[in-house]
């Protein structure tokens, strides 16, 4: 047998690792050259590595879900009756899921995190085929473990911080992250190192007479074993990929904003009305308009009236940013989770042109070819459930914005008007804030300012630029 270990290729971009979302063959697999094998998801986006020539898979390297690191062995091949030489790095090319994460740049320079929204997130990422999950990890390292409680086995840390854990002797898993998007820092190490094994482990038992002790809310939970009769009816599926980056960022914005949420009724009867007439114009310049657009317009022009929901804190530096552009993200359900889309500089754009835009991002987010800049660099985002809105909800901020809007479901209720009671079309948005940043009153007052231009659109066309 002429065996050749295939390494993970350099990726580029500084990318020194990568998590395996999908293995796309198995043991055994005769494979062609670019046949596809493996997803793998960096920190810039998930690529898709190919087959560098034909051959038989004798070994592949690593669960779903465990992170490897370039130049290690990936895939071992069977050569016999081929060529018996290396052959070049393997092609990577962007997935469909590659989008989901970015390396937090937008198209105007601006350092952001990837984006995270409430709305509907599939269960079963593509190409995710159910595999054993993951060994246990490994016991943590001495130095500072146990100090904390914390423990995330999947650490965010840059090559040069995963190197001083190494040369201090800290395990990432244990130290409680402080940079953006939930990055363990140098910072972070050193103090974790500084404060030294924990004096005070709890023992397995309480002693007599006491009350047992709780588990740290953040200790990884475990499930139970299922009977012999169940454990036929459970399926175990790594939690992996695009769902975990959506899991950890989700959880760093709840952890790290303080989030209050703000809920009334917009009377829409007219804006349903002027689309209405609009609809057929749009319609003739190839143009779907939605009610989105107008959403957008509206929510741009309560952010010129109330610049600090446009903003964003700076906690390396503690200071607040004030953006004076306006991207505004839209969230949009795939099948390989939920994405963000951004509609960069929404305030140049005509109504027009922003409901271009959303077609466009929405038909390339859930057809896989969105590109990494239109997921980033936004400054405020808004979430709509459409049909499946509901009454209302209590939308999760996209850290680090300071605030979101929900839109629901659009009803027809009785609403008054010049003292009579009519019929009228009414939605309610929901907006949640960061109470460290936001103001209850302000909050109130954005939301408002968003309501009167749509209840009345008129006054929305003459706020435009």
């Amino acid at each position: 047998m002429a065996r050749w270990e295939f390494k993970l290729p350099d990726i580029g971009e500084g990318v020194t690792e990568g998590e395996i979302v999908a293995w796309l063959v198995t043991p055994g697999d005769l494979i062609k050259e670019d046949q596809p094998m493996v997803e793998v998801m960096t920190d810039k986006a998930t690529v898709t590595i190919t087959s560098p020539k034909a051959g038989k898979i004798v070994e592949t390297h690593g669960d779903v879900g465990s992170v490897v690191q370039v130049h290690s062995v990936l895939v071992v091949f069977d050569l016999s009756g081929g060529a018996d030489a290396p052959a070049p790095a393997a092609q990577a090319h962007t997935a469909p899921a590659a989008q989901a994460h970015t390396n937090g740049h937008g198209g105007n320079g601006r350092a952001e995190p990837a984006a995270t929204a409430v709305g509907d997130i599939k269960e079963t990422l593509p190409g995710l085929a159910a595999r054993a999950p993951a060994p246990p990890p490994a016991a943590p390292m001495t130095a500072g473990a146990g100090s904390t409680g914390y423990f995330n086995d999947k650490p965010l840390a840059t090559p040069a911080t995963r190197k001083l854990a190494r040369d201090m002797n800290v395990d990432l898993r244990s130290v409680p992250p402080s940079g953006p998007q939930g990055r363990v820092t140098k910072s972070d190490v050193e103090g974790f190192a500084r404060k030294g094994p924990s004096a005070a482990a709890p023992s397995p038992a309480a002693p007599r007479g006491e009350a047992p002790r709780s588990a740290p809310a953040h200790e990884p939970v475990k499930i139970t074993a299922p009977s012999a009769a169940q454990s036929t009816l459970e399926e175990r599926v790594p939690f992996a990929g695009v769902r975990r980056r959506i899991a950890a960022k989700m959880s760093q914005s709840v952890q790290t904003a303080a989030h209050f949420t703000f809920v009334e009724e917009c009377d829409v009867t007219a804006l349903k009305a002027l689309r209405a007439r609009m609809k057929p114009r749009a319609e003739a310049q190839g143009v779907k308009l939605t009610f989105l657009p107008f959403i957008v317009k509206a929510v741009v022009a309560a952010l010129k009236k109330r610049p600090v929901l446009n903003s964003a804190l700076d906690e390396s530096t503690n200071e607040l940013v004030y953006r004076k552009y306006y991207n505004i993200g839209i969230a949009a359900s795939t099948d390989a989770g939920l994405m963000v889309p951004v509609v960069k500089d929404a305030d140049r754009r005509s109504v027009l042109d922003v409901a271009r835009e959303i077609e466009r991002l929405g038909n390339d987010a859930k057809s896989g070819k969105v590109k990494v800049e239109d997921l980033s660099g936004s400054t405020f985002t808004i979430t709509s459930l459409g049909a499946d809105g509901g009454l209302f909800a209590t939308p999760i901020i996209n850290f680090p914005e300071v605030g979101i809007l929900g839109v629901h479901q659009m009803k027809q209720k009785p609403v008054v008007k010049d003292g009579r009671i009519v019929v009228g079309d009414v939605m309610l948005l929901s907006l949640s804030f960061d109470h460290r940043i936001v103001d209850g009153h302000v909050g109130a007052a954005f939301a408002y300012d968003i309501i009167r231009f749509l209840e009345d659109p008129d006054s929305l066309f003459l706020e435009m630029a």
